[in-house]
Parts: structure tokens; sequence; C-alpha cells
């Protein structure tokens, strides 16, 4: 196609002399999201300028992720560390994070069949690490997306207020799920009741969203940088996050039910995990997110939660 002469010239972006006008040198535009935009500033550090608000409040996200990274973890996290409001628009200064992502979101890459051992062992060096980071306050405060209140409101532990959320989740729109899932209504019951009769366990923060995207890892293939806390981030059982890890691993892929599989095998064995306890916090997970990004089977969130149900031990028994 021949270059049309009259065509406008894209807009510069503002953002960037609004950095250099602070006196940052060499910034550069490195990445868009549902939150926002984000700058490389230099020296470590970061800006994001939000198109909304964080939905916790940015002082509690702030918390969070300080509760977070005062604990000497072998990657980094996100933490926050001057934020400025300019003309109604937030910004937020924050720890630039190392490496790459570990791999490209199932999405839009078939893995392949083998699970690379580098990855398994990344994924267990991150599951452990956040298994030794405590619960906050800051944390219980936190609302799972699509839910409308904090997820510990009323609860003083994880597996009650989990199936609490179960109840409501269900509520929203359940309808369109039981159109998908035989016996919808009794599975639903199924997954409150086991998830009801788990025993006490630990309560140390969940990230919530483990996806290969959100793990950054250097040349050797360690885990160097874990981001994107908030979408399921509360303070729970360690062995919710690693059943949720997975579970969403592969959620597309053409041998995502195989991976599932064999990393739900894996995460039991080496962290001590009930396979049981797994199984049921993955349909409770299935249960909460089915309805964030579409209401029937033409959305492949919803579709994968569903496929999830129907083969889930706990949900289906």
């Amino acid at each position: 196609m021949e270059n049309n002469p009259h065509a406008e010239a894209p807009l510069p972006d503002p953002w960037l002399a609004y950095f250099a006008d602070r006196g940052h040198t060499g910034v550069r535009r490195i990445g868009a999201g549902v939150e926002g935009v984000v700058y490389r500033l230099g020296e470590g550090r970061t800006a994001k300028v939000w198109t909304g608000r964080p939905p916790a409040g940015l002082d509690l996200t702030r918390q969070v992720y300080a509760d977070i990274a005062r604990h000497h973890l072998p990657f980094s996290t996100p933490e926050i560390f001057g934020v400025e409001d300019h003309e109604g628009v937030l910004v937020t200064y924050e720890r630039e994070l190392p490496g790459g992502s570990m791999r490209a979101d199932s999405a839009h890459a078939a893995y392949e069949r083998e699970l690379p051992t580098r990855h398994n062992d990344a994924l267990l060096s991150v599951l452990r690490g956040l298994a030794s980071v405590p619960g906050t306050d800051a944390m219980r405060q936190l609302t799972v997306q699509g839910d409308d209140r904090p997820l510990w409101r009323d609860h003083d532990c994880f597996r009650d207020a989990l199936a609490a959320l179960v109840a409501r989740a269900a509520a929203r729109h359940g309808a369109a799920l039981a159109a998908c899932v035989p016996d919808f209504a009794a599975g639903v019951e199924r997954t409150r009741k086991a998830l009801r009769s788990l025993p006490d366990a630990p309560v140390t923060v969940i990230h919530g969203d483990l996806v290969p995207p959100n793990i950054h890892i250097d040349a050797a293939g360690r885990p160097v940088a874990v981001l994107d806390f908030g979408f399921y981030t509360t303070a729970g059982d360690p062995a919710f996050e690693a059943a949720v890890t997975a579970a969403i691993w592969d959620m597309y892929g053409p041998h995502a039910e195989e991976h599932t599989a064999e990393l739900t095998r894996l995460f039991a064995r080496e962290l001590g995990y009930p396979p049981a306890t797994l199984t049921a916090y993955q349909a409770a997970y299935a249960l909460t997110t089915y309805d964030l990004f579409g209401m029937d089977d033409r959305d492949g969130h919803f579709r994968w939660c569903a496929q999830q149900l129907r083969r889930n031990a706990v949900f289906s028994a």
C-alpha cells in the first residue's frame, strides 16, 4: 500500500515530555494494559499512568505491596514509591521489575506437550516464596475481582470466606453457567461443603493469577520478578495458590488438561498439599471467575471454567 502524503502523523505522547520535565532522561514507554500505561524512567524506576483507579484504593494497594516487599524473597515484587495526581490522572512511581516473561500466554502460543523442567522448578520457587509471606490485615481487606465486598469480611478463616464467595458468585449469573454444566446447583453445594470441611491452614499472601506472563525469569530461567497482583490477590491458604496455578498455567493450549493434571500432581508431591484440597480449590476458582469477561460459550474464560467444572471430581462427584 502506498503511503498517503495527507495522512496525519501520530500525535506525540505528552507523558514523555511530562516525565522529562521532572528530570527523567531517556524515558520510554514499555507497556500498556487494563490498568494503564507504563514508562521506564531509569535508575530502577518506572511510572504508571492509570486509566482509572486501583479497585482496592491506592493506599490499600500500596500497603499490600509494602507488606510483600519487606520480606526477602528470591524474586522482586511491585513496590510504589510515590504518587501524583496530574489534572485528575493518577500517576504512580514504582520499582522496575527485572527479567522478561517466562513465556507468552497460552491464548497466544501453543505449548508443547512436555512441560520444561526449568519452568516447573521456577513455579515451585515462586510458590514456596509467596507461601513464606504471612497474610496481613491489608491483604484481608482486598476484594476479589467481580465481587462486591472484601473476601474476609465477616469471616475469620479462609475456607469459610471462600465458600461464601462461591455462593455469591454462583448467584450473580449462575443460570448462564448452569446451562453448560450439568447438576450445577448440587455441584455448587458440594464445592462449598468440601471447602468448609478443609483443615486449618497457614494464612499467607495469595497472588491468584500466576499465568506465565506474570512471572519474569532471567537468562538462566530463574524467577526474578512476580508482577500484576490484584486480580485475585488476598490472604489465604497457600494450597489455593498452587491449585489455581496448576489450572491456569496452560488454559488454552492443545495439552491444557494434561498440563493441569501434571502440575497438580507435582505441587501435591513437592509441596505436600492434599490432592483433594487442590481439586476443591480449582472448582472454587472456576465458580468465582466464570463471568468476569463474558457469560456464554463465546468467551474463552467462561468456556474454560465450564470445562473445569464438568471434569472436577469435587464439583461433579
